[in-house]
């Protein structure tokens, strides 16, 4: 709920710090009241309700309103609401009073704020009682009329929302709640009323001081990256030459290794020649040597 709101208030803060803004025909979309309902224990407020409101009650006015106000009785129901305003009282919850300072509303507004947190009755059933069919809701004991202001707050709810306090919710909401927003805002941006010395500033210098610091950031942190490229290709440098010198290493080792592998291959061939120089050579001797025991053979013959 919180973030919702902001974020109302932060389009409106940035349709406000257009150049060119249109604030007239602009849709606000901020959110002007928040009605909190209880559930109608009659045993005071949960944790989880306070913890709620005083999220709330910086953000928006809040209206408390016990729900389902028919469960319990006008003894139980005032002694509840009692306790509610004290228990949110005691914890510093801030609350949405109806003004009382404008003469022509101020007793109205007076008595209505008497009737917080309002107790209300809801019901999409419409009942005839009388002549007239009214909204309300039927049990076997009798009807109980949304409408009936004996019966449950909801027209003094309505009354105070819509026809007499509207405009006040509007202008809290702007002048309190949304200033306290850009006001917050501002500061986050960078903005401030004073300078370092605590004396008044105008919007412009803050704005160029604002200017000039990011200008000076933006320049450093040029600086850093240029630098860091510079760092960084050296190292690229060095690991290509790295790389490269491990190539050349691998290339020497890999030319030595393919000259002693031709130098013994060169060496097996010359071997290989001298030991074919050396078969044809035997085998040549061979061959004469059965030439001449053949012709003895034919000699031997002869003579018989």
């Amino acid at each position: 709920i919180v973030d919702y709101i902001d974020a109302q208030f932060e389009n409106y803060l940035q349709e406000e710090l257009k150049i060119k803004r249109s604030l007239s025909s602009y849709h606000d979309s901020r959110i002007h009241v928040c009605l909190y309902f209880i559930c109608p224990t009659g045993h005071g407020l949960k944790s989880i309700d306070l913890v709620c409101m005083k999220k709330l009650d910086q953000k928006v006015n809040v209206i408390p309103i016990i729900a389902k106000a028919d469960t319990i009785s006008k003894t139980e129901l005032q002694k509840f609401k009692s306790k509610i305003m004290a228990e949110l009282q005691n914890n510093g919850v801030f609350i949405y009073e109806f003004p009382v300072d404008d003469e022509s509303v101020s007793e109205v507004n007076s008595t209505m704020n008497s009737h917080i947190p309002f107790a209300v009755i809801g019901s999409t059933d419409f009942v005839r009682v009388g002549n007239k069919m009214v909204r309300a809701r039927q049990y076997p004991w009798g009807t109980v009329q949304v409408e009936n202001e004996t019966h449950c707050d909801f027209v003094k709810l309505r009354e105070m929302l819509i026809r007499t306090n509207m405009e006040d919710m509007r202008e809290k909401t702007h002048c309190r709640h949304y200033e306290l927003y850009r006001k917050r805002r501002l500061e986050q941006m960078g903005f401030s009323d004073v300078d370092a010395d605590n004396k008044p500033i105008s919007f412009q210098q803050t704005f160029e001081t604002k200017r000039s610091n990011h200008l000076q950031e933006l320049q450093q942190k040029e600086d850093e990256m240029r630098q860091m490229f510079v760092v960084r290709v050296k190292e690229k440098e060095a690991e290509l030459k790295e790389a490269e010198k491990e190539l050349h290493a691998k290339f020497d080792k890999l030319k030595k290794d393919h000259t002693e592998e031709k130098k013994k291959i060169e060496e097996s061939r010359k071997k290989l020649e001298d030991e074919i120089v050396e078969f044809n050579r035997r085998k040549a001797q061979y061959q004469q040597m059965g030439q001449s025991h053949h012709t003895l053979t034919l000699g031997k013959s002869k003579k018989k």
